[in-house]
């Protein structure tokens, strides 16, 4: 069994009460393992029948599954590759649940890495709206890059900036915001030995300060009737209702309303939700607040200028797509970006990448970029191979390998795993010639 901090073990027993005897018995257990399935990229049936162990549902999203604890590591998977499920704790999906997304609106994940949450985000809008994904540390904002791009996301925005630079820059704009905020991590403790290691009060104490201050930032973002998810993986009241009850006396234009999701179980905010090991998840508190005045701030919108060489750029997207190039496009040194419709302004938000990267200016050509293909559908491309998830040839393909090509295909070609893309290369005297990353390559 975990060995726990004995002033955690006094602060979890006076919470629980005849619950606590539960509460550590699951500390013997398995900790819970799930994935979500990705709407944009997948269907459920396509991903049952790949995956090599059987899925449950959970209580906390809709496209939310348990996995066994026993099943392999995924990430070699030929449909993680290809952006179809996004590995994920099973109540850490309840914040965006509650948050409940709907197409077109225009929404701030405001501490966003690694992309779990930005991702079921993206999936429940469709490709319609705006979805801005922020997190303050470079590093991992590279890495919520990265996961945005495997999952097929074309109307994001992924900056690296601080809250409150951000949210004024863009106050009004939001019709949601989430706060899933940095904490003291209780709720990873059966997974995650450092987040043990790093625990002590004087850490939950720093994080409930840190806390507040981020909703006050994205108190400034959100428009009047907007809804603001704050959400955090650990026990602690200090963090949970202690910040929520902190805030609502500062800015009496916010309420705290009742999410109607019947997760967990009720807070000791009644209004909010939280989730202990015993309620099906690793531990999980999910506030939602609505603000009710006026925000009469809102930001000038974004005019890219007209890529120097949008011709060449069109002809390579006639090349691999059917349909001709309809997004706005922009270009930022040698990086050639396809646009989410309606941007507001971009400059001085840390903004690392803006939509799609369509390709690269690499001497007198453009490169099609990885991205490009990731965020595709076969059936929207000239030229296309699917192969089967178990098959010689879709492993090869992820491991960087030359493969033999279809005769039909020609030129910059798509490959599909199951009918879902998952990278490209270019088809010549039938072989395909290999441009799968090699950062993201199986071994």
């Amino acid at each position: 069994m975990i060995e726990l901090p004995g002033s955690f073990q006094n602060k979890m027993g006076k919470m629980l009460g005849e619950e606590y005897e539960d509460f550590l018995a699951s500390y013997r257990e398995p900790y819970y393992r799930g994935i979500r399935l990705n709407t944009l990229k997948c269907d459920e049936k396509t991903l049952r029948a790949s995956l090599p162990f059987p899925l449950e549902r959970t209580p906390f999203s809709p496209l939310s599954y348990y996995i066994p604890s026993h099943a392999p590591k995924i990430g070699s998977l030929a449909l993680h590759h290809a952006g179809a499920f996004y590995s994920q704790e099973p109540s850490a999906a309840s914040a965006v649940t509650a948050l409940n997304p709907k197409p077109g609106d225009r929404v701030l994940d405001l501490c966003a890495a690694p992309g779990g949450k930005s991702t079921q985000i993206a999936a429940l809008l469709q490709g319609n709206g705006l979805l801005w994904s922020n997190e303050i540390v470079k590093s991992r904002a590279n890495v919520l890059l990265s996961n945005i791009e495997r999952m097929g996301v074309k109307n994001a925005v992924v900056s690296s900036c601080h809250p409150e630079t951000l949210c004024s820059a863009l106050a009004g704009y939001f019709d949601k915001v989430l706060v899933d905020a940095p904490c003291s991590g209780e709720g990873m403790f059966r997974r995650d030995e450092q987040a043990l290691q790093d625990w002590s009060q004087e850490h939950v104490e720093a994080c409930a300060v840190r806390q507040l201050a981020i909703l006050r930032s994205a108190a400034h973002a959100l428009k009047e009737n907007g809804t603001l998810v704050y959400s955090t993986c650990t026990f602690s009241p200090e963090e949970n209702e202690g910040v929520v009850s902190e805030f609502l006396k500062e800015r009496n234009d916010f309420i705290l309303t009742d999410s109607g999701e019947s997760f967990g179980r009720p807070a000791l905010l009644p209004q909010a939700r939280r989730v202990f090991p015993m309620d099906g998840g690793e531990g999980h508190f999910v506030a939602v607040l609505r603000r009710v005045s006026v925000n009469s701030a809102y930001p000038a919108p974004y005019s890219p200028k007209k890529p120097v060489l949008l011709e060449m750029v069109k002809d390579l997207y006639d090349q691999i797509f059917q349909a001709p190039l309809s997004s706005p496009v922009d270009q930022i040194g040698d990086s050639f970006l396809m646009l989410p419709h309606e941007l507001p302004y971009l400059k001085g938000l840390g903004v690392i990448r803006a939509g799609v990267l369509l390709g690269e200016a690499k001497k007198n050509r453009i490169e099609p970029a990885h991205a490009l293909f990731m965020s595709a559908k076969p059936q929207e491309l000239n030229s296309v191979m699917n192969f089967s998830h178990d098959s010689e040839q879709i492993g090869a393909f992820l491991r960087g390998e030359e493969i033999e090509a279809d005769g039909d295909c020609h030129g910059f070609t798509g490959v599909a795993v199951d009918g879902v893309l998952t990278g490209f290369g270019k088809c010549s005297n039938a072989r395909l010639k290999n441009r799968y990353p090699k950062g993201l390559r199986n071994n």
